[in-house]
């Protein structure tokens, strides 16, 4: 049972990763049929981070009511009716309707797994799991280039996601027994032990532990940097380096092919580095990455970059909510964690939007040192936190 359970757990990682790089791939195609402006991408990118943020924050009450895998199951059947929804309007406005329930759907799942797997699993798995969500991720630009390369318009490929996520909502449905065993075997006594002290954690007490406000603009940062490349990356090389829309959709999953890569790599790394050393490795790659975007020598180094910051972007995320319970008390954990998720999900909501006007004002070519700026903050406030847990 714990292996079937474990395999359930890997397919719910790859139904977060497919909805969150479709967007960036298919909007090259996207805003000139609908006929808006480029920066519009910013819009919906906003609407779906504000709404995960507001399941985040609700995915403590949420999990301690009906468990993580009802909440796992009903999150990913309304992505799935999200990116059918997609596929079938015809506007932009409709689009941004059905980047609602896109958005609500991601944040309790997202909090409510990676939690489990921080108490119930080393940090490799925590490394191994989000290499499934990579795969996620370059399963849907890769869709999205072939439905592109093959005549078809970019709604196709959102058909096709949006029944591969039906398929895996099925998989969950018919999966319930297999966590309510599991939970039976394992969790019981933790979660009696935890229950009363995580209900009375609040935001207030949250932002009170020592390294968390700080630990909370780490998490805005990182997501800020993922979700900046992964939106633009494609329009990017569209309007900066001149390749076709569909070739910048197939470049652009390198992104996510570094990030999946790198995460299977970093599952046997951590076995022998800690988490804030892997951390700290990956932040060194995505500035060597933000170089090579910088070098003026063509589409090559451009790619090169790209599957660069993808690399380093692998080790950071996972490290930084795998260590959570122990920095923060196991006891507590779903609810930093729940707060953790909804920083980097207003970095979501901001920072890609915010690129958004830049590039439509200024210049896209100024991807590469907007990255760079907010990599430097996130250095800058993860060090602060590691420091003040150390004195703790």
């Amino acid at each position: 049972m714990y292996s079937l359970l474990l395999a359930v757990i890997y397919l719910s990682f790859i139904s977060l990763g497919l909805p969150d790089s479709l967007l960036g791939s298919a909007w090259p195609s996207i805003y000139k049929e609908f006929g808006v402006p480029v920066s519009f991408a910013g819009i919906l990118s906003m609407i779906i981070a504000v709404n995960t943020v507001i399941s985040s924050l609700q995915s403590n009450r949420l999990t301690k009511s009906i468990g993580t895998a009802r909440t796992t199951l009903i999150s990913v059947a309304m992505t799935a009716l999200a990116i059918l929804g997609f596929s079938f309007s015809r506007s932009f406005w409709i689009l941004c309707l059905w980047a609602i329930p896109y958005g609500l759907g991601a944040g309790s799942v997202d909090a409510a797994l990676n939690n489990y797997v921080a108490l119930h699993y080393s940090s490799k798995h925590m490394s191994w799991l989000h290499c499934m969500w990579g795969v996620g991720t370059i399963i849907g630009p890769y869709i999205i280039g072939y439905a592109l390369s093959s005549g078809h318009r970019w709604n196709i490929g959102y058909q096709w996601i949006g029944i591969v996520q039906l398929i895996l909502t099925a998989v969950l449905m018919f999966s319930l027994p297999l966590w309510k065993q599991n939970r039976q075997a394992k969790e019981h006594k933790t979660q009696q032990a935890s229950a009363k002290d995580t209900a009375a954690v609040t935001l207030r007490q949250i932002l009170k532990i020592r390294g968390a406000k700080e630990i909370m603009v780490t998490f805005f940062c990182y997501c800020a940097v993922e979700q900046t490349t992964m939106l633009w990356a494609s329009s990017y090389m569209v309007l900066h380096n001149g390749v076709s829309a569909e070739k910048a959709a197939q470049f652009a999953s390198l992104f996510f092919i570094g990030i999946t890569a790198g995460r299977a790599i970093n599952g046997f790394l951590t076995v022998k580095f800690s988490d804030t050393q892997m951390i700290r490795a990956g932040q060194v790659l995505i500035a060597l990455g933000i170089i090579s975007m910088l070098l003026p020598l063509g589409d090559a180094l451009t790619i090169t970059g790209l599957i660069l910051i993808g690399t380093g972007c692998a080790p950071i995320y996972p490290c930084l909510i795998h260590a959570t319970p122990s920095h923060f008390g196991a006891h507590q954990s779903q609810a930093v964690i729940g707060v953790q998720m909804a920083s980097a999900y207003i970095g979501t909501c901001v920072m890609p939007p915010l690129f958004g006007l830049i590039a439509n004002h200024i210049s896209a070519a100024l991807l590469p040192i907007y990255i760079l700026v907010i990599l430097l903050v996130m250095v800058a406030t993860h060090e602060a936190s590691i420091k003040k847990h150390l004195l703790h």
